[in-house]
């Protein structure tokens, strides 16, 4: 069925309701992280400060992530996900005040700036959490031959809803502002929280229930790095992701290079998900688990030349074109990465390597953008864009020559076993 069958796991209620909910999740936070890094920049006019804003979200998740594994693999996952909503409801409802110009008459610009830094560091406590819920929650929805198929539909929700979410958030900022932008935002939230309870609670699988945390996280990070298909698309995309970052810098490419205003700031931040997403729907059909690792390293290969493309550009249009094709060799890394990780994970680990993947992977796209600002404050932001491209074409030879494991992957097998373990 799951070979056969490209919408196997679109025939399950619940796994639709789950995607419902991860669509507005997505869209609610990469249009309020668009709106912040818009309104940043306006505030400072400096790259730095758009670094900051992925340094205040990447400690937290990163300090946190191990313990949110732990504490998610304790819990029952569905009322988990309605509490991190709901915390996110908060985040969404300050920015929103924060952006009133009733609200913060008479503060300074560094207070206003500060309080915005606060809540993206609360914001970045809450993520560490998101991550390992998700993750979990899709396993106990979807039977286990179903993983490849649930893994492309949640990825293509997840990159429709980053298609939308910035783009939405260019022409919102456009012709609403920035204030009620994020009132937008925050209704969607509040619509996510509603509809997240019409998932049942699920079980909770790990047979250690109370077990020290020391003795659990322990577990947890001795599994991944035992396990080298794992620990090989983890390290390559942090290191890829961490170098990669131009995305960070958009708003400098809108407004001072290329010179395109909110409305180009939109479509270019648009465009790698438009890519991805198109991938993603592709691969619903055609399979891409034969030869795994050789795709892994491919795309990832094709990824960096994208953003060195960008970074030389000085015309809009290559510009939107390379951040396109950024997206389409991100849309297969990104399902391959999530299938490997859904196939060679226990049930009753499924939280604390879901965290081990935040810490090195998710809190990569923060510590991307610190990285990214400070190499373009450093050296200039088209140099930075540039020496981020090749640092990823790099990582990826040495992992591909470090890493036979991955190199060779095939995810066949593990497909036919799961079916046949279920049959």
């Amino acid at each position: 069925m799951s070979k056969k069958d490209p919408y196997a796991s679109l025939r399950i209620k619940e796994f639709n309701i789950f995607l419902l909910v991860r669509f507005a999740l997505v869209f609610a936070w990469s249009m309020q992280f668009i709106i912040i890094e818009w309104q940043v920049y306006s505030l400072t006019k400096d790259p730095w400060s758009l670094g900051l804003i992925g340094a205040f979200e990447f400690l937290p998740a990163f300090s946190m992530a191990l313990f949110a594994g732990h504490i998610v693999d304790q819990k029952e996952k569905r009322n988990l996900l309605a509490l991190c909503i709901g915390l996110f409801s908060l985040i969404s409802l300050g920015l929103y005040f924060l952006t009133d110009p009733n609200f913060v008459e008479g503060w300074s610009s560094n207070t206003v700036l500060y309080s915005i830094y606060a809540l993206v560091f609360f914001g970045g406590f809450l993520r560490s959490f998101f991550g390992p819920t998700i993750f979990s929650l899709i396993a106990l929805i979807v039977p286990k031959k179903l993983y490849p198929n649930a893994a492309t539909w949640s990825s293509t929700t997840w990159q429709i809803a980053s298609v939308l979410g910035p783009a939405f958030a260019g022409y919102s900022i456009h012709l609403l502002g920035v204030n009620l932008s994020l009132c937008i935002v925050f209704g969607l939230v509040l619509f996510s929280f509603f509809m997240v309870f019409f998932i049942k609670r699920k079980p909770i699988m790990n047979p250690k229930k109370g077990e020290p945390i020391r003795k659990s996280l322990g577990e947890g990070i001795s599994f991944v790095f035992k396990t080298k298909a794992i620990l090989g698309a983890i390290t390559l995309d942090m290191i890829s992701v961490l170098f990669g970052g131009a995305i960070a810098l958009l708003p400098i490419f809108a407004q001072d290079i290329l010179e395109v205003g909110a409305k180009g700031f939109g479509a270019l931040r648009a465009a790698p998900a438009i890519g991805a997403f198109l991938t993603m729907l592709i691969t619903a059909y055609i399979p891409i688990s034969k030869n795994a690792g050789m795709k892994l390293l491919s795309a990832i290969f094709g990824f960096g030349l994208c953003i060195i493309v960008f970074g030389l550009s000085t015309s809009f249009y290559i510009s939107l074109v390379a951040l396109f094709f950024s997206g389409v060799t991100d849309g297969i890394s990104m399902v391959i990465r999530q299938t490997i990780l859904q196939l060679k994970t226990p049930d009753h680990m499924r939280g604390r390597v879901s965290s081990v993947n935040s810490m090195f992977v998710g809190s990569s796209n923060e510590l991307g953008a610190l990285e990214s600002g400070l190499t373009a404050k450093l050296m200039g932001t088209v140099t930075a864009v540039v020496f981020g491209g090749t640092m990823t074409l790099i990582t990826v030879v040495s992992t591909g020559i470090l890493n036979p494991t991955l190199r060779k992957l095939d995810l066949t097998k593990d497909l036919e076993e799961h079916e046949k373990d279920e049959s």
